[in-house]
């Protein structure tokens, strides 16, 4: 016997318009992934003089890791750019707020799927508009509640 939890129930319009203002918030979030791993990046080669640039090359994926783990993870349960499209993430079985674990995951399978393009196309048949690294890490993406 399964235990299986059913989806909360969301308002109509939950997934409305999802896949455009996921995209504008990837874009919104890259850009201030780029902007925060590249002032890290500053700092740490004029605090050890240079000496930090054989560790610097894995910044910029720790950096997006970590953003993700933490912003969605957090209070308002989305990035600055999930944000300002006014989505947020949730648990796919309960609704609730996503752990760190899971929204760190999710980013990890995000970063790793650029290697396989054609899995984005998921989204385009799942009808909660999630795609493929949305499913493994557990979650949903919808429109601010």
């Amino acid at each position: 016997m399964t235990n299986f939890v059913s989806a909360p129930a969301l308002r109509a319009d939950a997934f409305s318009g999802v896949r455009t203002r996921r995209i504008l918030a990837l874009v919104l979030d890259l850009v201030l992934v780029s902007l925060l791993a590249a002032a890290i990046w500053l700092a740490l080669l004029i605090l050890t003089l240079g000496l930090s640039l054989i560790l610097l090359p894995p910044l910029y994926p720790l950096v997006a890791f970590f953003y993700n783990g933490l912003t969605v993870s957090g209070a308002k349960m989305a990035t600055p750019g999930m944000r300002a499209m006014d989505l947020e993430m949730r648990m796919v079985d309960t609704g609730a707020r996503v752990p760190f674990i899971n929204a760190a995951a999710q980013a990890l399978f995000f970063y790793l799927s650029w290697f396989f393009p054609p899995v984005f196309l998921v989204s385009l048949v799942d009808p909660e508009k999630r795609c493929l690294h949305d499913m493994l890490a557990g979650v949903v993406l919808v429109r601010r509640l």
